[in-house]
């Protein structure tokens, strides 16, 4: 069983970073939109965002925040880990065919808790999209 974890709490240094890149499409949008209900036209209908300042339909925030959790999930710390908490902040839209680059960097370790605070950044090219923080409990094994 240890094949299917990802690191434990002491392979970890603070420092330590990796990631995970989408391009969002037209199907991840509508497909976000059905698992989670979100159906506001700026993401759906063309007409309507083009009345907004945006121009043009955007990709729902939280469909590049999950990216985010696809770094802790499946890379770093990898499977076993538990998201605690997660702060955000929207910093540009995500259109169709952005590529969103997800990247995850351990800040600081509580070795009593085992918990480790992660810098979260998504970019779009040079531009930050979202800019935040996760606490994420990684498991120790012996």
């Amino acid at each position: 069983m240890e094949e299917l974890y990802g690191y434990s709490y002491d392979e970890i240094d603070v420092g330590m970073t990796d990631v995970f890149s989408k391009t969002v499409t037209e199907a991840d949008i509508m497909a976000f939109a059905g698992v989670s209900g979100d159906t506001n036209p700026v993401h759906l209908n063309e007409e309507f965002a083009a009345s907004t300042m945006f121009k043009t339909r955007i990709s729902h925030g939280m469909l590049s925040a999950g990216f985010i959790s696809t770094v802790f999930g499946t890379k770093l710390p990898g499977p076993g880990c538990i998201y605690i908490a997660q702060n955000l902040k929207f910093k540009a839209p995500v259109k169709i065919g952005d590529t969103v680059v997800a990247r995850v960097t351990a800040l600081e370790k509580d070795d009593a808790k085992k918990m480790i605070k992660f810098e979260t950044v998504c970019t779009v090219g040079d531009t930050n999209v979202i800019v935040g923080d996760a606490t994420i409990m990684v498991p120790a094994r012996d």
